[in-house]
């Protein structure tokens, strides 16, 4: 672990530390529990039009960055593995 002149640890370094800690204090299930729990709150705070209406974003930000040609090759794979 790198420390700058001062002896200490960068930011970076300090949150990569503290994630990798707290990655080994907790089990997989423990992380999958919050998140479901995370993701029932969130649920329940904002309505089913504000989901659509950031799935339509995402959906039109990927179509501009990625091109007609991206779907068309994800739709082969997924057309191969049904």
């Amino acid at each position: 672990m790198s420390k700058n002149s001062q002896g200490k640890m960068s930011r970076e370094e300090a949150g990569r530390k503290g994630g990798e800690e707290t990655s080994n204090k907790y089990s997989q299930e423990h992380f999958e529990d919050i998140g479901q729990k995370g993701g029932e709150t969130t649920s329940k705070e904002y309505s089913q039009d504000h989901f659509e209406n950031i799935g339509q974003k995402g959906g039109e930000t990927t179509s501009k960055k990625h091109g007609e040609k991206h779907y068309e090759e994800i739709g082969k794979k997924g057309g191969r593995n049904s």
